[in-house]
């Protein structure tokens, strides 16, 4: 099943958004994660392994620290799910 980066976006932003307590309106897909109000090391770190089992997919570590905002995050994902379906 094919997602767009915009679903990808929405739905990280929904979790982010739970993981720190707060309205999906108030997180920015743009904003640094580590800057997000409530955001701590360990947050972010249960959102990944959040994205990772709602996708079934697998992320390298590389390309997770490499990515800094949600945005960044959900082209990672996607990238991660293009490589998995052309396995």
């Amino acid at each position: 099943m094919s997602v767009s980066t915009d679903e990808l976006i929405d739905e990280i932003t929904g979790i982010v958004a739970q993981e720190l307590g707060l309205s999906p309106e108030a997180v920015s897909p743009d904003a640094d994660l580590r800057t997000v109000e409530g955001a701590d090391s360990v947050k972010v770190l249960r959102v990944i392994a959040r994205v990772e089992r709602a996708r079934d997919v697998e992320l390298e570590d590389e390309d997770v620290f490499g990515a800094s905002t949600i945005r960044e995050v959900a082209e990672v994902v996607q990238r991660a799910l293009t490589e998995t379906a052309a396995a």
